[in-house]
């Protein structure tokens, strides 16, 4: 199902924080042989796992790297950050890494192609969480024919996770009541009542979701083996995932799932020398980036170009990773 373009675009309005000192694209990036260098940052909304994240890797640059200031902002995350960078109003962002294939080939909420961006590093896994109270008695995706469901905020990357998992089991926006609402607007609805089902992409454990789970009963609903291996053949850029019980409060098995990549872009106007430093920066306090939330407990060298094929690294940060 393709979104009607009023939505496409709707995201990019939905900044809580203003836009740090007003230096044009990224003049400021390493571009400039005086003064000092401002890198913005586009993570996501307070609820999630960019915000919290994207500020502890803008505070490791500031003081790691000698005259560069960085300042994080919450967004409306992924499809946000990116027309943020390709309309010159970030440096980095962080992604979903199936929201970069999407820019980059001009298809689902992209009307053309991006190729601006370029790749800094995988940072961890995105899992795919569709979140209901215990006493919904919804056990599956098929169950959720009928049903009020928060499928994420209009044309963002989770809306898209969410319209590709039900388009696996043959359901469509007809067959449910599709609520477009952000990680926190559905985290409240499904503490209120507002609705059946909220679905989110994010690193677990969530804290919208540890929210609702701290005051009502909730279960995280799996997705079949056969379904994940559906999905992985259409969409190639998911993962397997299994939440291990404990993740949550009240939450006593394991549930499999899917995941996309988290994964930190630049724009092209970010130059060699400057992708290095931050590469290196942010890879050398990993032990002060994972304290501000534990989904960065997971973002390891090793692991740093895990889902990037598809996009042209930086060189800088390309170099970096190849030490």
């Amino acid at each position: 199902m393709k979104l009607p373009k009023f939505f496409k675009r709707i995201l990019t309005t939905g900044l809580a924080v203003a836009v740090a000192i007003g230096v044009a694209g990224c003049g400021g990036s390493g571009g400039s042989d005086s003064g000092e260098n401002f890198i913005r940052i586009a993570t996501g909304g307070t609820a999630g796992t960019y915000y919290p994240i994207g500020g502890a890797i803008a505070d490791v640059i500031s003081k790691d790297i000698p005259g560069m200031s960085a300042t994080a902002q919450s967004t409306g995350a992924s499809v946000a950050n990116i027309n943020m960078i390709r309309d010159g109003q970030v440096d980095l962002a962080i992604v979903q890494n199936d929201v970069a294939y999407y820019a980059l080939n001009g298809t689902d909420m992209f009307d053309t192609k991006f190729d601006g961006l370029r790749g800094i590093a995988s940072l961890y896994p995105e899992t795919c969480q569709f979140v209901t109270r215990e006493d919904s008695g919804i056990t599956s995706i098929a169950g959720l024919r009928g049903k009020k469901v928060a499928v994420g905020a209009a044309g963002s990357g989770v809306e898209a996770n969410v319209r590709q998992i039900l388009k696996i089991y043959g359901i469509t926006y007809e067959d449910i009541d599709a609520k477009f609402l952000s990680f926190a607007e559905g985290a409240s609805a499904l503490k209120d009542g507002s609705v059946d089902v909220a679905c989110l992409t994010a690193g677990y454990p969530t804290a919208s979701v540890q929210d609702v789970a701290s005051m009502k009963k909730i279960r995280i609903i799996p997705i079949e083996d056969d379904k994940i291996e559906s999905l992985i053949k259409d969409y190639p850029f998911y993962t397997p995932t299994v939440i291990p019980a404990g993740s949550y409060q009240g939450l006593y098995e394991d549930v499999k799932t899917v995941s996309v990549m988290a994964i930190l872009v630049a724009s092209d106007k970010v130059n060699e020398d400057t992708g290095y430093k931050i590469a290196k920066s942010i890879f050398g306090n990993l032990d002060k980036i994972s304290a501000a939330h534990p989904a960065a407990e997971k973002i390891k060298k090793d692991t740093a170009t895990a889902g990037l094929d598809f996009i042209k690294m930086n060189e800088g940060a390309a170099k970096f990773f190849k030490e």
